[in-house]
């Protein structure tokens, strides 16, 4: 099975601004999620990445696109990794909704909790690994699959292959443009890094000298 990288959208004036996006139509890179974006590209130019795939949300493709560009690699556009469907949420502030009773039950009781009007936590978790089983199973162990989507799927996939319970994933971080690094086999996942952005030391190759032996 394969090592998954998982990667956050750069960052937008949504997520700069505390907003739901959601599955709002239109929203893209600004400056800074661009340069992140840029960043991810170049760092991961010499990582033999197999496919990426991407959310079909403009700002994810955005950051996927610097990434596919460096590996010459097509964007595959994969449904099953959508935002979380945010119902009524979607682009409210989230520094009001925080204020509501019914914030404090979807921070530490997400397993009972939903979006108003959308997904509840479990069917983003389900939808989200089911997808990425599909992906898993197309390729070789230790191949490496990039897949770029969005934080809270990305936390509730973590916490689906660790086996941590999902009133617990609130408490996984993820940053814009971060990277969490996942091996899933068939007996089991292994988290190898979390939260991670530009450079990527541990995916780093030595280069080599006309003798083929590693500089130092």
């Amino acid at each position: 099975m394969p090592i998954l990288l998982l990667i956050r959208h750069g960052e937008n004036d949504y997520s700069k601004k505390g907003r739901f996006a959601g599955r709002l139509p239109g929203i893209h890179l600004n400056d800074r999620g661009q340069k992140q974006a840029d960043e991810l590209g170049k760092a991961l130019a010499e990582t033999p990445i197999k496919a990426i795939y991407s959310s079909p949300l403009e700002r994810a493709v955005e950051t996927a696109a610097p990434i596919a560009q460096a590996r010459k690699l097509n964007i595959i556009q994969e449904p099953g990794l959508l935002e979380s469907d945010v119902g009524k949420w979607q682009g409210q502030s989230i520094r009001k909704l925080a204020l509501t009773k019914y914030w404090k039950v979807v921070q530490n009781t997400p397993s009972r909790a939903g979006h108003p009007g959308g997904e509840s936590f479990l069917q983003t978790q389900t939808r989200i690994t089911s997808a990425l089983d599909v992906i898993c199973a197309k390729y070789k162990p230790r191949d490496i699959i990039a897949c770029v989507f969005h934080a809270d799927p990305i936390k509730l996939a973590i916490a689906h292959y660790l086996g941590l319970p999902l009133d617990h994933f609130q408490r996984l971080a993820c940053d814009t443009a971060s990277l969490t690094m996942l091996y899933v086999g068939e007996s089991g996942a292994s988290l190898m890094k979390l939260n991670q952005h530009p450079p990527f030391e541990f995916l780093s190759h030595p280069k080599k000298k006309n003798n083929g032996k590693p500089q130092t």
